[in-house]
């Protein structure tokens, strides 16, 4: 088993080699460069797999021995930091997924990427997206950083590819940077990104912080030296007074610091504003930030770091209670403005937040194995779903255009030569909206392979009873919440899971069912092998990976599978001191999960199923909310609130320090300047015309009566060269006589 764990540091390099091998070579071959980017990260699935089933095969002794190796890396004078990996039961679940995520994302992408429909016509010359080989590249790093992350054994090494991703997902975001929209209030890509960028900063510096005081105080960031009692009790020990809050432990002000870098990049209240406009990117960026890597890492880190949040008071402390709130209420929060939004991408990452504020609020009620079990399920059946929106969006983008050729034949004869809004002739294409389920309906019959995988992907999400992933998972955090008697966070979560359902299926009735809306739904294709296989082997999993977790009081299959994954992370729980036995069986929560999802599912179908909407029909749930509808469809206002407060507050602080920018700082600038300019003019005139002009024309003088005296003797008659020479030989003769 050594040799397969010895490969964990080599888990995070092909891709990172296939980044440098696009970028510096296979650029401008972009089907070398696709495939340079596929294979090697199939390579990091085959090893990820090798390390991860190392050790399921032998878990009982490897929770008690994980397999961890460092080396010295930067000396800080007291103790010296170190660089290496680490392979306990968490690692291993998180290899187990996103190496295989990953791999169907990045074969996905070789077919996405192959229809720039939005780009101008002319960027269009070989049917691949033109800078296909550097978005590569990008995912390439991108699953280097989260690989990286997974397999780190201390946490420096964790930030250094924790910011890898946060680069990686400017990058990607605003890759379309050229993108515009006829409504200027719409976000674009370029701004989308660095809206990203911004906002996932201010968690990340946070999160700085708390490491630093976390270095402090456990004189090491590597997690075996972290975890240990001896320094877990000294964290907690360490008091700090705080305004407003009196004296409290200092693990509890570095866990709420840990947790800012969760809420940022994990994209739950306040700093939720980042991910719904991250859609702007292409289809499989969404995918790999929901799903394998980005926002997935803001819960893997609470995971990891979940022995310093208990360490305070045998976990009732502020640090758990913050997490347990901001989990219930964003998950509660998000789902509802998922409700009145008409984006297929857009339901899907309100739905993202929502999910993960169900695993953070399992975490801050210490339900660690329910967190992680349902983190896992989510990352497959939200790539099915992200995947599946993406080959809906492609499916329409064919259509529209296949639609607008038509048209334009019909009226010229010439529809092949036609060119779109950015050509240089032609009908000019009006903007058309592919993303928007309004303009769908009926795909199931057009699409069927990215119809019922994406139905598979929604029934999982739902938490639809028995036979799905996603119901074992969300049923085990209800039956700790119920358990662990956190009243509020279970009925905030039994409301978001109502919704949740009910916005899943208003998803799958508008895009799937009746009749198609537009030309461009009534003429879409289903997409090619590359995007529907991997919907396909994904759906597989967002059904048959919960069994996994099935409970032993579940008859017979309870019983027959005996919940291995829940089993090993219970028993690594206790490993790190946290206290995680599996919820005794109770009916209510099972009651209560199933009827909220059935319940959530029947409305949408009596809504939108039972009687589908017609081209041009309104909403009826614009109708029926009245002015509610509104603030759900802007999202509560909160970008428009940061707009007004936030934004316009740095701007105005910004205005105000550029004033003693040219008040103050440039006066000292311009000031220095003027004194440099004068000193150069002063030493010019004292050393140039004292010196370096006295010194050349010293050397012209003295050349010119050199000159003037050898001039006298240059007669240009040969005997007297002659006579002159033999006096000479005569004279160095005599001399030589004299001396000798």
């Amino acid at each position: 088993m050594e040799v397969f764990f010895n490969l964990t540091w080599l888990i995070p390099l092909p891709p990172l080699i296939a980044f440098f091998a696009i970028i510096l070579f296979a650029n401008p071959r972009k089907r070398l460069s696709s495939g340079i980017a596929i294979g090697m990260v199939v390579l990091s699935w085959i090893m990820s797999w090798l390390v991860a089933f190392a050790f399921f095969t032998n878990w009982h002794y490897m929770v008690e021995h994980p397999y961890s190796v460092n080396v010295p890396w930067i000396p800080t004078g007291v103790t010296t930091l170190t660089m290496g990996v680490m392979v306990d039961a968490v690692t291993a679940v998180m290899l187990f997924m996103v190496g295989f995520v990953l791999t169907m994302i990045f074969i996905y992408s070789s077919g996405y990427m192959s229809f720039p429909g939005h780009l101008p016509s002319f960027l269009d010359k070989d049917g691949l997206d033109p800078r296909y080989s550097r978005f590569f590249a990008y995912i390439s790093l991108f699953a280097t950083g989260m690989l990286g992350l997974v397999v780190a054994g201390n946490l420096l090494l964790l930030f250094i590819f924790w910011e890898i991703m946060g680069l990686c997902s400017y990058l990607l975001i605003g890759f379309w940077f050229e993108k515009k929209y006829p409504d200027p209030k719409q976000i674009t890509p370029k701004q989308a990104g660095l809206k990203a960028f911004l906002t996932t900063r201010v968690g990340d510096v946070l999160l700085m912080m708390g490491l630093i005081f976390l270095y402090i105080f456990a004189g090491s960031l590597n997690f075996q030296v972290i975890f240990t009692t001896p320094v877990m009790e000294k964290v907690a020990a360490a008091q700090v007074t705080l305004p407003l809050f009196g004296t409290v432990s200092w693990a509890v002000v570095i866990a709420i610091l840990i947790f800012w870098g969760a809420i940022g990049k994990s994209a739950q209240f306040p700093l939720h504003v980042w991910l719904p406009d991250a859609m702007e990117g292409p289809t499989p960026v969404s995918a790999l930030i929901h799903a394998a890597t980005m926002v997935s890492a803001g819960v893997y880190l609470i995971v990891r770091m979940f022995p310093v949040f208990i360490a305070a008071n045998d976990g009732h402390n502020g640090a758990m209670i913050f997490v347990a709130f901001i989990g219930a209420f964003t998950a509660l929060f998000a789902a509802t403005i998922a409700v009145a939004q008409n984006d297929i991408k857009k339901v899907l990452a309100y739905s993202t937040i929502s999910q993960l504020g169900f695993m953070f609020a399992a975490l801050g009620l210490g339900a660690w194995v329910a967190a992680i079990f349902h983190l896992i399920t989510h990352a497959f059946f939200k790539a099915l779903l992200f995947l599946g929106s993406g080959s809906v969006i492609h499916g329409v983008e064919h259509g529209h255009h296949h639609a607008h050729e038509v048209a334009a034949h019909a009226s010229t004869g010439h529809g092949h030569e036609e060119h779109d809004e950015h050509g240089e002739h032609g009908h000019a294409q009006a903007y058309f909206d592919a993303q928007n389920m309004m303009n769908m309906g009926g795909l199931l019959k057009r699409m069927p392979r990215t119809g019922w995988t994406f139905i598979i992907g929604a029934l999982s999400l739902s938490g639809f009873p028995l036979f799905t992933a996603g119901f074992w998972s969300k049923d085990e955090i209800f039956a700790e919440a119920w358990t662990r008697d956190g009243w509020l966070v279970f009925a905030a979560l039994g409301i978001a899971a109502l919704f949740t359902a009910f916005y899943t299926f208003r998803q799958v009735f508008l895009t799937f069912f009746g009749k198609p809306r537009t030309e461009a739904a009534e003429m879409a294709p289903e997409s090619v092998n590359a995007m529907t296989v991997p919907l396909m082997l994904l759906s597989v999993f967002a059904i048959a990976l919960g069994w996994a977790g099935i409970p032993e009081w579940f008859p017979a299959f309870g019983r027959l599978l005996g919940h291995p994954l829940t089993s090993m992370l219970e028993e690594e729980a206790l490993h790190y001191g946290i206290e995680a036995p599996p919820p005794p069986y109770n009916p209510i929560p099972l009651v209560v999960s199933v009827v909220v999802v059935l319940t959530g599912i029947f409305v949408a179908w009596l809504i939108y199923g039972r009687k589908p909407l017609e081209a041009g029909q309104r909403d009826p749930l614009e109708g029926w909310l009245g002015p509610i509808y509104p603030v759900l469809r802007n999202k509560y206002y909160v970008d428009e609130l940061y707009q007004a407060t936030v934004v316009r507050f740095f701007k105005w602080f910004a205005g105000a320090c550029s004033v003693f920018d040219r008040v103050v700082i440039d006066a000292i600038v311009n000031a220095v300047g003027r004194f440099g300019r004068w000193l150069a003019n002063s030493l010019r005139r004292f050393v140039d015309e004292l010196f370096i002009d006295n010194a050349v024309n010293g050397t012209g003088f003295v050349a010119q009566v050199t000159g003037s005296v050898l001039r006298l003797i240059q007669t240009g008659q040969v005997q007297l060269y002659l006579l002159v020479l033999l006096l000479g030989l005569l004279i160095l003769l005599a001399t030589s006589q004299l001396i000798f």
